[in-house]
């Protein structure tokens, strides 16, 4: 785990389905602090509880990782808002 005094580094991995495996997505986040893991659709950003926790957890200097923002969000604007709340958090994305 990560040492960071300024900030933790948080994972989130989404995959569509129950018998789709997280392993490439896992790999592709790499080490981190805190990870939220899911199996659900993407579809709709309020039903998906982990994202939501990760949401919360994020704190200022926190470092958000993800293999891709189609794991985040369907929708551009859906992402926007992620994003956005995540920037205001002081959160950092690498």
């Amino acid at each position: 785990m990560s040492s960071n005094t300024t900030g933790q580094v948080v994972g989130y991995a989404r995959v569509s389905a129950a018998d789709q495996n997280e392993a490439r997505q896992l790999e592709a986040v790499g080490e981190v602090d805190r990870l939220f893991s899911e199996k659900v659709s993407g579809k709709n950003t309020a039903d998906r509880e982990q994202l939501q926790e990760m949401l919360a957890y994020v704190r200022q200097g926190d470092k958000v990782r993800v293999k891709s923002p189609d794991r985040l969000a369907r929708s551009t604007t859906d992402l926007l808002s992620i994003v956005r709340g995540l920037a205001a958090k002081g959160a950092l994305r690498i």
